[in-house]
């Protein structure tokens, strides 16, 4: 008998070629399934369930299992409808009820519940997925995050950032997107856009994170000035702290050889760490520090300069004027002024101390507490010239606001009452030996300046003169017979301040955190397949040729 040749699946004979193709093609299938039925049953789940959820997109023993471990994680999350679909279909009857089902309980789950789901439909191969969804799912599980998202479709600006991230162009990230990452980035993301410019202190993104700590941390990098103490304590910033207490004066800070122990040496007048502070100053701020340097050789500042009392201690040790110092000038210069006359009669140095002593005399509208100590010095340099007459009148001036100055009063006239050759000695021996009157030191300074001048006869008789009348006065615990002055130190006193004109502006805090972590990579990445939430679809999509035949 004649054997006739295979028909096609129309009943047609089929060539030799097409023929084996087919058997081929038939033993392939009978293999795929059998390896299904195998598959299904080791894993406990026969032929009629398999084909029960691939009605709703699960195709294959494994996937049902799969299937079955993601619902029963969203069981625990699902309220009434919702929950006994999903419980249909933990009992393998799933219906078109469960894809709506699965998409009500993700809607209100967190983003990482939502990505850990989504993540499993994709790994299940279920197909519950919009074909756009499953491509960008695709390439995110792939590790590929150069994906160009529209905005409208990145509600999170999660696609945009690892856009930015993966093309190195985290500069390029849109200004725009901002106000949708600020609140979830990790802040090692966050600090990564600030070092990149991309987010500055006008986008206040401490105002959207929750916690305490971060809001303090960003605040403390872009705009420090706002950094309240307790804040900058609880991040242990000791560069505010150390600025803090300089500006506040007190106590000294202990060492730390930064800026603020060469502030602190400058507040103190000292001009030989001048040139270490520049190397620690911006620009602006060594320019100003310049500009006092260069008026020290003129005794002449601007007014943003004499302004800073912090400073004057450090004027006062470079300033040597070379002539009397006009006092109206400035209260700067009304204090060199005073000092420069007292120094000058200290020294015996009448004609100069007498010069400075006019111009502070003249100067009507000084401090009440300058005019008087000017007053007194015009009436010492009367009484060293034996003008007695207006000596006492110019302290009848000030004597009733000025017990010295009552004192000094009373010697000069005690003294109008002693005919002229039998008068003492005219000058106040303390300032003979340079010194305020009534200093205890006042031997050791003799005794140092007898050294000094051993050879000058003149100078050593002036200062026998004066150790023997200070010894007398001593003896007899009576110093009436002497011209007091200054009426009160303190006036004489250099400010204790700080300098705050050469205070630098409070640098951002260091970054405190790791650029590029992997950690942080993941977590945008998860927040992006979250994302996808709405391309979950309510029922599943059509398998095409490929998936119906490795799914039979």
């Amino acid at each position: 008998m004649t054997s006739q040749p295979p028909a096609d699946g129309a009943g047609q004979p089929v060539s030799g070629a097409r023929a084996e193709a087919v058997a081929r093609e038939r033993e392939r299938l009978r293999a795929l399934r059998q390896r299904r039925d195998a598959e299904s049953a080791d894993a406990g789940v026969d032929g009629f369930t398999v084909r029960r959820w691939r009605k709703v997109g699960v195709f294959g023993a494994q996937a049902v299992l799969q299937a079955h471990a993601l619902l029963q994680q969203l069981a625990s999350l699902a309220r009434n409808a919702t929950h006994d679909a999903l419980a249909d279909a933990l009992r393998d009857e799933p219906d078109d009820r469960l894809l709506p089902a699965v998409r009500t309980v993700l809607e209100e789950a967190d983003p990482a519940t939502v990505a850990t789901a989504l993540t499993a439909v994709h790994a299940g191969g279920f197909l519950w997925l919009s074909e756009v969804g499953e491509q960008r799912l695709t390439a995110l599980t792939a590790g590929d995050d150069t994906l160009i998202v529209p905005g409208s479709e990145d509600p999170s600006g999660a696609f945009a950032l690892l856009s930015a991230f993966a093309t190195d162009g985290t500069a390029a990230f849109p200004p725009r997107m901002l106000p949708r990452v600020l609140a979830w980035i990790p802040l090692s993301v966050l600090d990564d856009l600030i070092d990149a410019g991309v987010v500055g202190p006008e986008h206040q993104p401490w105002q959207y994170r929750a916690e305490e700590a971060e809001h303090a941390y960003l605040k403390a990098r872009l705009v420090p000035d706002q950094i309240s103490a307790d804040q900058a304590t609880a991040l242990e910033w000791t560069a505010w702290q150390r600025r803090t207490a300089f500006l506040a004066g007190g106590e000294s800070l202990p060492p730390a050889g930064d800026v603020y122990d060469l502030l602190e040496r400058v507040a103190d007048g000292d001009a030989s760490v001048v040139k270490e502070l520049e190397r620690e100053l911006p620009r602006d701020l060594v320019l100003r520090l310049r500009r006092l340097l260069d008026g020290a050789d003129v005794g002449s500042w601007d007014r943003d300069i004499w302004e800073d009392r912090g400073l004057w201690r450090l004027i006062f040790s470079l300033w040597e004027p070379k002539a009397a110092v006009n006092p109206s000038r400035s209260p700067l210069h009304a204090l060199m002024a005073l000092r420069q006359a007292y120094d000058l009669l200290c020294l015996n140095d009448l004609a100069r101390a007498s010069s400075q002593i006019d111009k502070l005399v003249s100067f009507e509208t000084a401090y009440p507490a300058y005019r008087a100590e000017a007053l007194n010095f015009h009436a010492y340099t009367m009484l060293l010239r034996e003008e007695l007459n207006a000596a006492a009148v110019v302290l009848k001036g000030i004597s009733g606001a000025h017990e010295l100055a009552e004192s000094n009063l009373r010697m000069i006239e005690q003294r109008r009452a002693v005919p002229r050759n039998d008068r003492p000695a005219a000058s106040n021996p303390y300032l003979d030996l340079g010194l305020p009157h009534g200093a205890p030191s006042w031997e050791t300074r003799y005794r140092d300046l007898r050294r000094e001048h051993v050879h000058d006869v003149d100078m050593s008789a002036r200062l026998n003169s004066a150790m023997k009348r200070i010894r007398d006065a001593e003896r007899e615990e009576d110093c009436s017979g002497f011209f007091v002055l200054p009426l009160d130190l303190r006036v004489f006193e250099l400010p204790n301040e700080v300098p705050v004109t050469l205070v630098p502006p409070l640098a951002p805090l260091t970054r405190r955190t790791t650029p590029h972590s992997p950690e942080s990579l993941g977590l945008m990445r998860q927040r992006a397949v979250a994302d996808l939430l709405p391309h979950l679809l309510n029922a599943p999509r059509r398998p095409d040729r490929n998936t119906r035949m490795h799914t039979q």
